[in-house]
């Protein structure tokens, strides 16, 4: 079954809203940071973009995977769902680029909507509710409902185990660098494809093995009084690459036609 899982949430016609952003690769190149020869200076700015995501993202992700992994039935939903909105609040704080903002709000609806339309279980389920409530709390505009939220939520939800969500997690990113790279003609598909294949693979197993126990304040203010929740670094969430940040700010002011942020 898990394997499963990971081979639906990584089908590239999953809509999850991908396309919407470049997460500042536009305007990168605009800038004129994205030299010759293109594989090169791409996969530096994949490699500075996996490593910033990796230590602020996904803390998040993992922190509402193991929240929502925590449960059992019968459950009192308001508990969790506050955490859940806490988590959501703290990374509305860390992201300071309001297209960033609008991005990651844009495609964690679309991560609450795919599971309701797609996933969700056709009996009542404690689960099912519960990302029926965060649903419900982003439409009335109590909480932001980012992706790395919504993601974590949803890979746990489906039973994905957290150690392979992290790794989606961060190949799902790189991908979608990739993608926006060839939608702006700066590599075609097939270099695309080598680098996923030789020179983002160890980049990956990197991060994941140095920011897999990452921990939030919040989730572990939340939930002290749980087993090895004391255990978990708190040294971390944090933005690595601040001229990642900068870029993305700015992409508004490149009036673009490729992609909708």
């Amino acid at each position: 079954m898990d394997e499963y899982v990971l081979l639906l949430l990584a089908d590239s016609n999953l809509p999850t809203g991908s396309f919407v952003a470049s997460s500042g690769l536009e305007s990168y190149n605009t800038h004129g940071f994205l030299a010759r020869p293109h594989s090169a200076s791409l996969l530096a700015f994949i490699h500075d973009s996996l490593h910033s995501y990796a230590h602020s993202a996904l803390p998040v992700v993992s922190d509402a995977h193991r929240l929502v992994a925590a449960l059992t039935e019968p459950v009192d939903l308001r508990g969790p769902l506050a955490a859940l909105m806490s988590l959501d609040a703290f990374y509305e704080s860390i992201t300071l680029s309001r297209v960033a903002r609008r991005a990651s709000t844009s495609q964690g609806v679309a991560i609450l909507t795919l599971y309701s339309k797609a996933f969700a279980p056709p009996d009542t389920h404690p689960l099912a509710s519960l990302v029926d409530q965060l649903k419900l709390a982003v439409r009335r505009g109590d909480t932001p409902g980012h992706l790395p939220l919504c993601w974590g939520v949803l890979t746990s939800v489906l039973h994905l185990s957290l150690d392979r969500a992290q790794h989606l997690t961060l190949f799902l990113h790189a991908r979608s660098l990739l993608s926006a790279a060839v939608r702006m003609n700066t590599i075609g598909p097939y270099l695309a494809q080598q680098l996923l294949l030789r020179d983002i693979r160890p980049i990956l197993d990197t991060l994941v093995t140095q920011c897999a126990t990452i921990s939030t304040a919040v989730f572990i203010d939340s939930n002290r009084d749980r087993p090895g929740t004391d255990e978990l670094p708190l040294n971390g969430p944090a933005n690595t690459w601040p001229l990642g940040e900068i870029l993305a700010m700015r992409h508004d002011l490149q009036h673009s036609r490729i992609f909708n942020s």
